[in-house]
């Protein structure tokens, strides 16, 4: 018995000096011992083990009779076994250092729920509690709270985003009131070192010297959406697309296609006396509604051909718009493209209806003056003595976009099908006008050259036909975010006054907007997308997660009020990406940065590279196609900023050698297989390119065509798997045509 209780010490002087020696090095002595607790099989009363205070002989009658069950297991010359044998008043330790002692040899049966502790080799599992009882718990539940309670702690001493609105102009109210939601920082005045967000009233060069931060503009989105430029783009896709564009109204550009227009419906007249059809002829910089007249015969128009000619668009007038209360109306959508690069469009889900104040009549030549029965704008209805301000979303002149819809379902409309086509839409004219946008975007903020990202918020405007097939009227590079209207409170005095409507939908937009954009939830860019869509052809879906990341800290903020479309639904709108694709090839060979249209040098140097010239094509050709082309449209271009051929001018030169090398195919097909040949002779080109991109002046450098040519995964090094996805893309959309879009909607 003796030699039992010196063995006894023996342990105990071991544990004494383990503890000193923990002390020592700056850990508490309590989480030095690795700590577990015995399974159940090997104890029939754990809390004998894990609880100290009690009986000194129940606890040693427990601790051997645990030891025991496990000593074939324990090594040999330990003597750990006898340990728990002295009476618990003789150690000079705590009861909760016996449980550990236990549970080091129980710990080699395997026993696995165990937590590091840092600083140390050694495991621990459990936690003490006040009284100095030992509790065990889960320890992978444990590690789950801890890195809860730190990502809180985190979260709470995050520094806040901080917002540039001294630029704001009249988004200034609904922005500020977004900013108070978010617990955001707003700098009013600007300020001299770098913000997270700028926001811009007007364009995206209201600041200058942005060289970081997000913008909420793009450079070139006004000049994009301005009407006839919009038209172009839409027109361009109407010939590769024809009935995927049907959706924006036949067009004609003043003064240069008035002869055009002017021949058309000479010729239609002659062919029926009965049809007398109504035109709405818009200018170019026009907005608010400003300087729009609709004309029944080409002689009415004011713009006519002359030196001081203004350029304006002249459409068809949809005759037969859907009425509620006899009143037609238009829908204000707003739509936010996050990113370019890759492509990321979200729709608003909640918008604005704007009514006319006067019931519709078809035009004749009697009421084509009377604006209030025909144009929508609400800056011109309102100044119509029947124009209603509501407190109300769903009365007066102005009213939210849903309560049109549930309107419409009570009367058994497929509101899910409209809105479907809503968002088939939106996603097109995105797709119309993204080439030549990524053009302007090169010039401004060139690869390699330091500068901020790019969102924006645009705001479409849409009619509703009479069978509710959706048509576009316009887009809007800067749509009115005021959240408040112009009253006269007395004669002749005016003040603006809070507008419910206007506030429910665009403090919500720009708020969501926002929350999209906050710095410190971007998601990491997408390495595998293109123009053509994702390298391996699968859709990415993120809408859930981005909700789920967007949501504070605190879940005080409402779930998003915007929804991704794009790249959700990427498989069924991929294929349109045709004209994208050739303005990859137009910036590859622009060289020069900050250039926006190609030389004559450039476009020959396009040529040999793809190997486009033959016996019947010769340079001498491609030097008289380029003339011809460069000539046509500068002359139709007065805003050009310098002389060489554009995109537009590149994408007509295209269309036409597709046509002369693939002769018996429709154009799409022709253009695709032209695409597909030069995709092919740059791959083959890009090593030699390489070894002479030290010399030649136009040639890039691997990381510029990395940025430039692809959206991150570059065209050219690698464009074999591309061109297959892409091929399997649209091969895929041959055999299913285009159809209307059937995803489940959310309203």
């Amino acid at each position: 018995m003796s030699d039992h209780y010196v063995k006894v010490k023996v342990q105990l002087e071991q544990m004494k000096s383990f503890g000193e020696n923990a002390e020592k090095e700056g850990v508490p002595t309590e989480e030095q011992a690795p700590v577990s607790s015995p399974p159940a099989s090997l104890s029939p009363d754990p809390s004998s083990i894990t609880i100290a205070g009690r009986d000194a002989s129940d606890t040693s009658i427990t601790c051997k009779q645990g030891l025991n069950r496990v000593k074939s297991r324990s090594k040999a010359g330990k003597e750990d076994k006898n340990s728990c044998g002295k009476h618990i008043s003789d150690l000079p330790l705590h009861g909760n250092v016996v449980s550990a002692h236990v549970g080091k040899n129980l710990n080699r049966l395997g026993h696995d729920r165990t937590l590091h502790i840092k600083g140390t080799g050694r495991i621990l599992q459990g936690k003490l509690e006040t009284n100095g009882n030992y509790v065990t718990v889960h320890p992978s539940k444990n590690i789950q709270d801890a890195r809860r309670e730190e990502g809180f702690k985190l979260a709470r001493k995050r520094r806040p985003v901080t917002v540039d609105s001294s630029k704001a102009k009249t988004s200034l109210e609904a922005l500020k009131l977004s900013i108070k939601q978010l617990k955001w920082k707003e700098f009013p005045l600007g300020r001299r070192t770098a913000c997270d967000i700028y926001w811009h009233g007007v364009s995206f060069h209201d600041n200058e010297n942005i060289v970081s931060g997000q913008v909420n503009k793009f450079p070139g989105m006004i000049e994009m959406l301005r009407k006839i430029n919009l038209s172009r783009a839409v027109r361009t896709m109407q010939d590769l697309f024809p009935e995927e564009y049907d959706f924006y109204p036949r067009s004609w550009i003043l003064p240069e296609e008035y002869q055009q227009f002017s021949t058309q419906m000479r010729m239609v007249k002659e062919n029926d006396a009965t049809v007398n059809p109504t035109f709405i002829v818009k200018p170019d910089g026009g907005s608010q509604g400003d300087g729009i007249y609709l004309i029944r015969d080409p002689s009415d128009l004011k713009v006519m051909v002359g030196s001081q000619a203004k350029q304006a668009v002249v459409q068809e007038y949809i005759q037969k718009p859907l009425l509620i209360d006899k009143l037609k109306f238009d829908i204000r959508l707003y739509v936010l493209v996050k990113s370019m690069e890759p492509l990321e469009i979200y729709i608003a889900k909640e918008g604005l209806t704007r009514f006319c104040t006067e019931p519709y009549q078809e035009p004749s030549q009697k009421n084509l003056s009377h604006v209030f029965m025909h144009l929508t704008n609400y800056s011109l209805n309102v100044h119509s003595g029947n124009f209603v301000h509501s407190d109300s979303q769903n009365t007066g002149s102005k009213r939210t976009l849903s309560s049109v819809l549930y309107r419409l379902a009570a009367k058994g409309v497929d509101i899910k099908k409209v809105w479907s086509d809503i968002i088939a839409l939106v996603i097109k004219t995105v797709i119309a006008v993204v080439p030549e946008l990524k053009v302007y975007y090169q010039a401004d903020i060139p690869p390699g050259k330091p500068g901020p990202t790019c969102f924006q918020i645009l705001g479409f405007d849409i009619l509703l036909m009479k069978n509710l097939k959706p048509v576009l009227l316009e887009v809007n590079s800067n749509p009115s975010m005021r959240i408040e209207h112009e009253q006269e409170v007395a004669p002749g005095v005016f003040e603006y006054v809070p507008s419910p409507v206007d506030e429910e939908v665009k403090v919500g937009v720009i708020r969501d907007t926002l929350r999209l954009m906050d710095p410190s939830h971007k998601k990491p860019s997408i390495s595998h997308l293109r123009p053509g869509g994702f390298e391996h052809g699968e859709e990415i879906p993120m809408e859930a997660e981005t909700q789920e990341r967007c949501q504070d800290e605190g879940g005080a903020l409402p779930s998003l009020c915007l929804k991704q479309v794009y790249p959700k639904y990427t498989k069924q709108f991929n294929y349109l990406r045709l004209v994208e694709r050739i303005a990859v090839l137009f910036i590859r060979f622009l060289g020069v940065k900050g250039n926006m249209r190609l030389g004559p040098t450039a476009f020959r140097t396009f040529i040999r590279t793809c190997k486009l010239s033959n016996s019947n094509f010769t340079m001498a050709s491609v030097d008289i196609l380029y003339i011809d082309i460069t000539r046509r449209w500068s002359g139709s271009m007065s805003d050009s900023r310098e002389a060489g051929m554009g995109l537009q001018a590149f994408v007509e030169a295209f269309f036409y050698m597709a046509g002369r090398r693939f002769k018996s195919l429709v154009l799409k097909d022709q253009v695709w297989s032209l695409l597909e040949q030069c995709e092919a002779q740059l791959e083959s080109q890009l090593g030699v390119e390489d070894r002479r991109s030290a010399s030649c002046s136009r040639a890039l450098p691997r990381a510029i065509k990395t940025q430039t040519l692809g959206l991150a995964n570059p065209l050219l090094s690698s464009p074999a798997p591309l061109r297959r996805a892409a091929s399997q893309d649209y091969r895929l959309h041959q055999r299913l045509k285009p159809r209307t879009l059937r995803a489940n909607v959310e309203n």
